[in-house]
């Protein structure tokens, strides 16, 4: 007997902006295997017996290692059970889903992937901050922060990065000194805006914007920490003009 696994994009932190087809999943799951970004709220909307597998990663606490998340992928759903994959953002975009996809087309297991709005798009709409504009932006990318481990830092094409209109950065806040230095080295102007929106689109959200050549101090000052977007570009300002979430003031401690 074989059961389902649906691999779902969670969204960006804020729980209305699940897609209804996200919401269905979540409603019809016996297992959840969720993510650490996933909104806690999103459980809620569970079956009352649906159970729940934390497999949140982040340094120094890694929770299931991938290996173990595809065991159990597996293993539920060989015994005939719905499992849900909940995952934030968007499952493909940085999140590994399409590794748990391939796991389970080999082991015979049927799947359906139901995508995500992903950060990189989302927390700079809710900072006044479009990614592509007009007057300002042609060309948009999306990058990882960081490389794999067996892999050195360097593993970006920097040379064509530093040509982009606008770049988002994830997991970006422990190497943002490298990422400035290597687009400036390449090409990209000191001047260039920067934008870094910490939990984006959330009750916490919080967004400080400043220059290329100065934003790792400006991290730094303000004490800036992950979940963390890093925009660079010229259309951080339209922030400017068009911000329009109320953000929470935090002071420094």
């Amino acid at each position: 007997m074989s059961g389902y696994v649906y691999i779902v994009g969670a969204g960006p932190g804020a729980p209305k902006l699940l897609t209804i087809r996200g919401l269905e999943c979540i409603q019809q799951a016996d297992v959840i295997l969720y993510d650490r970004l996933v909104n806690p709220e999103l459980l809620t909307y569970a079956k009352a017996d649906a159970e729940f597998i934390y497999c949140g990663k982040e340094p120094g606490n890694h929770g299931l290692i991938q290996d173990e998340i595809h065991r159990i992928l597996v293993g539920q759903a060989k015994l005939g059970k719905h499992v849900l994959r909940l995952k934030g953002g968007d499952p493909f975009v940085f999140g590994r889903g399409a590794e748990e996809a391939a796991i389970l087309r080999k082991a015979n297991i049927p799947f359906e992937i139901v995508p995500g709005i992903t950060a990189g798009i989302a927390a700079p709409a809710y900072a006044g901050i479009p990614v592509t504009h007009r007057d300002h932006a042609a060309s948009f990318a999306i990058v990882t922060g960081h490389g794999r481990a067996e892999k050195e830092q360097d593993f970006l094409n920097w040379a064509a990065l530093a040509h982009i209109d606008t770049v988002a950065f994830y997991m970006s806040v422990g190497n943002i000194a490298h990422i400035t230095k290597s687009l400036i080295t390449y090409g990209k102007s000191e001047s260039t805006p920067v934008a870094v929106i910490e939990w984006g689109t959330t009750e916490n959200q919080r967004t400080i914007t400043g220059k290329l050549a100065t934003i790792a101090q400006d991290i730094q000052n303000h004490r800036i920490s992950n979940p963390t977007m890093i925009l660079v570009g010229d259309v951080v300002n339209v922030r400017e003009q068009i911000a329009w979430f109320a953000e929470k003031e935090h002071k420094l401690c």
